[in-house]
């Protein structure tokens, strides 16, 4: 099918729910008034609604027709950033230093637009869980919810995700037999040297003469060290010591992060910066602490149901707007906890080529209405397709 008219005629509620989210967005673990937000609508759309997992949750169940048990999950995520908008539009944020710049407004607002259509038809065996995760961003609100018992409460077979990507045109997908997002593990570097004046070096042990050395080593576990197929990255993205011009200090602190796809992968990285961290830290008379803080893990999606998600997106979009394993991103998911618990697939869904550069992100970024119905109708396509029409 092509976009679904009955989903086509309610794009502008879905256009509006999704300005009123823009409006007044919330961070990680805050959402209380957009769970509010959603879980009135879903009681308006006569959806059983239920709130409380990772606190600002809201998950609604869709019984479809006949006595099927089977049971799959649509995810959508909700919270916002930490960011202040430059956007001078009408819907603009109206909380100064928060802002849906990644486009989790027109998430939701898909996905509630789906579960209207799909409350109203019920063209479907067994049961829709819609699920509106919070702490996407920050806080890894995914596995707070299966942590919760998402997945006892609502034993779902299979899960399904959407992210909407600028960059790539509207009307098309991309979607992953395999990796589509990295994992984001983090580290703490710290330095400990002896301090002095900095007009007598040779009588200190300094760490930001380490540091320096560290930081250019640190880059040869990716050149050197790892299979130049296996994609990967360490980057180092700060770096502090001292505080004032003639002291040499005695500590410094470096932090970064590593992505990669592949979790043996990830221990080698680890295994391979710690070995170089004591090494150079040694060869420079200090002593070091590391620490690896472990991230969300790589978002894998199953191959079965890429195949069937693509054509999902193809009843809609046409078989030739679906492209097939393109270069997974090194950017994270917590989705991907969802995925480690259940098979299932995350798509990306083009959102065109912003004319002010505004991606993911940014403080100029806007959700493109133009996907709300593309979206919502990929949902419902994809949950006739996974359990049938009910006849």
């Amino acid at each position: 099918m092509p976009v679904n008219n009955a989903i086509a005629d309610q794009a502008e509620d879905m256009r509006q729910w999704r300005h009123f989210l823009h409006s007044h967005p919330e961070l990680a673990f805050q959402e209380h008034k957009t769970a509010d937000f959603i879980a009135e609508k879903l009681e308006s759309f006569g959806v059983e609604v239920h709130r409380g997992l990772a606190g600002t949750g809201v998950v609604g169940v869709i019984r479809g027709r006949g006595d099927s048990q089977r049971m799959i999950g649509l995810r959508a995520d909700i919270d916002a950033l930490p960011i202040h908008e430059e956007n001078a539009c009408e819907h603009k944020s109206q909380h100064s230093g928060v802002m849906h710049a990644c486009g989790h407004d027109g998430h939701t607002a898909m996905l509630l637009g789906a579960a209207r259509h799909l409350a109203e038809n019920r063209h479907f065996e067994g049961s829709v869980v819609v699920i509106f995760q919070p702490a996407e961003e920050d806080g890894g609100g995914g596995k707070v919810m299966l942590d919760d018992g998402l997945l006892t409460q609502f034993p779902v077979e299979t899960i399904w995700g959407m992210h909407n990507w600028p960059g790539l045109d509207v009307g098309q997908v991309m979607i992953h037999r395999g990796a589509s997002m990295a994992a984001a593990d983090s580290f703490d570097i710290k330095l400990t040297g002896r301090g002095g004046h900095a007009a007598m070096p040779h009588e200190t042990a300094d760490p930001i003469y380490a540091a320096a050395a560290l930081i250019q080593a640190l880059q040869s576990v990716v050149s050197r060290r790892l299979n130049p197929f296996d994609a990967a990255v360490v980057s180092i993205t700060q770096c502090h010591s001292g505080f004032t011009h003639n002291v040499i200090p005695d500590e410094a602190f470096i932090q970064g992060t590593a992505r990669y796809f592949n979790p043996d992968l990830g221990q080698k990285i680890r295994t391979d910066m710690e070995q170089i961290i004591n090494q150079v830290a040694s060869a420079h008379g200090c002593s070091a602490q590391f620490d690896w803080i472990d991230g969300y893990p790589p978002t894998i999606n199953d191959a079965a149901a890429a195949e069937r998600a693509a054509l999902a997106a193809a009843d809609v979009l046409g078989s030739g707007s679906v492209v097939m394993d393109p270069p997974p991103s090194m950017g994270a998911e917590d989705f991907s906890y969802m995925l480690e618990a259940r098979p299932g697939a995350y798509i990306w869904l083009g959102a065109g080529h912003p004319g002010d550069g505004a991606m993911l992100h940014n403080a100029r970024f806007d959700f493109n209405d133009e996907l709300l119905p593309l979206g919502a109708s990929y949902w419902v396509s994809l949950v006739e397709r996974e359990l049938g029409t009910g006849g």
